[in-house]
Formats: structure tokens, C-alpha cells, sequence
């Protein structure tokens, strides 16, 4: 049988990682170590490995953290312990790139703001238009997704952006919305929604920062590419 404990000390990735550090390892190795265990004749990195295959998994360890209870019932060697481990992980790190953004402003931590929305849009398969609020610092309030829509078309109504900008007392906003095409660059049609919004949001002295397409993997910001 292909077992963890049955190969030398520095190959095993739990030793390797409190070694020599998580940076060492692969992206099999750090989840093999959520796993802990694999199945009869599978060791936990051949079941890791296995998870992350397009084929027989869920395309990457993007895939996997956002994979539904229901699709993770479909694997065997997933039970309910692992399955509510990774859903976990997955949880812990939006709270901790949301507390890094209600900490610190959003122009300091521009990487880490893109991070937080692959983790909450990227993987939708249906496209979300959502609203990071922000106080005077520009640091973050809350994230409201607040439209969603089909594949190729969302319906954002302006009056509604506004009202929950008051409710918050917003000093500034963020806008993001996926595309589950992957394709990133923004529309004809995303710019002039980006610009009616931020006209309209003036008028409560609210400021548009920046709108942020998601893609899987990627982010395209219209403030740098000087859009806004």
C-alpha cells in the first residue's frame, strides 16, 4: 500500500513542512496535510493529487476550496471531516483578507484587495456585481453583492447602489463584477455602467475608486488602466 508513514522521513510533507517551511512544498504536498489520510491503497498525496487533476477533480486548488458540499460528496476519500476542513480554510482566508482591508486603506494593499475578490467571485459560475463600501480611510465596511444576473448580462440599479452607500455612510465605494468567461477586459457596456454609477453617486459626495473585473486567476483594474 502507498502510505505517508511508509515513506522516509524527508519526503513525508508534514515533516518537510515544519522542516524546512510551507513554501517548499507543492500545492499536493500542503493539502495532503489538511487530508492527513488518504483512502485503502491511496496515500493522502495520491488522493491530493487526484483532487486537484481537471479530470478526476476540481482543476486546481482554486477549484477545490470552492467546490460545493455536493460536488465534494462525488469524490470518494472525501468525507464529511475533510470536506468541512477545507471549507474552513477557505473561510479563514476571507477573514483574514478582510481584516487586513477594514485595517489598513485600500491604496496600501491594492494586491491584497484583488485577492479578496478572486476568493469571493472568481469562481461563480453566473456573474455577480458586487460593492466594496468603504469609510473615509478607504478602508473596507463591507462587501455586498448586491446583482447578479446570467452568464452575459447583469442589471444594476443605481438607486439601490445609493441607498445602501447611505445605510453604511460611505465615504467611497469599489465596484467588482465577475466574468465567468474568464475573459477580463471590461465591455463597452461595464465602462458606461461604471461611469452612470459614479455620476450618480457624486450626488451623495460618495467616490468611485475603482471597478474590478474578476476572472478565474485574473483581475483587471479600470483605475490603472485609467478608465475612471
Amino acid at each position: 500500500m502507498n502510505l505517508i508513514k511508509e515513506l522516509p522521513s524527508p519526503d513525508r510533507p508534514r515533516e518537510k513542512l515544519l522542516q524546512w517551511g510551507p513554501h517548499i512544498l507543492s500545492n499536493a504536498e500542503l493539502l495532503a496535510v489538511l487530508l492527513r489520510t488518504g483512502t485503502q491503497g491511496k496515500s493522502a498525496i495520491f488522493l491530493a493529487e487526484e483532487l486537484l487533476n481537471a479530470t478526476t477533480g476540481f482543476h486546481g486548488i482554486n477549484g477545490l476550496l470552492h467546490a460545493t458540499a455536493n460536488e465534494m460528496d462525488k469524490i470518494k476519500g472525501l468525507g464529511p471531516a475533510k470536506q468541512a476542513e477545507l471549507m474552513a480554510v477557505m473561510e479563514l482566508a476571507k477573514r483574514a483578507l478582510a481584516e487586513q482591508l477594514r485595517t489598513r486603506p485600500l491604496f496600501d494593499t491594492p494586491a491584497t484587495v484583488k485577492q479578496y475578490l478572486q476568493i469571493h467571485l472568481a469562481h461563480k459560475s453566473h456573474e455577480v456585481f458586487a460593492v466594496l463600501f468603504l469609510d473615509a480611510q478607504n478602508r473596507l465596511i463591507a462587501l455586498e453583492e448586491m446583482f447578479r444576473g446570467t452568464l452575459n448580462q447583469t442589471s444594476v440599479y443605481p438607486r439601490e447602489v445609493l441607498v445602501r452607500a447611505l445605510h453604511h455612510n460611505t465615504g467611497s465605494v469599489v465596484f467588482a463584477h465577475n466574468h465567468p468567461s474568464g475573459v477580463v477586459k471590461p465591455s463597452k457596456a461595464d465602462e458606461q455602467l461604471t461611469h452612470s454609477l459614479k455620476s450618480s453617486l457624486a450626488l451623495i459626495d460618495v467616490k468611485v475608486l475603482d471597478h474590478i473585473i474578476v476572472g478565474p486567476g485574473e483581475s483587471f483594474s479600470m483605475a490603472e488602466s485609467g478608465l475612471i
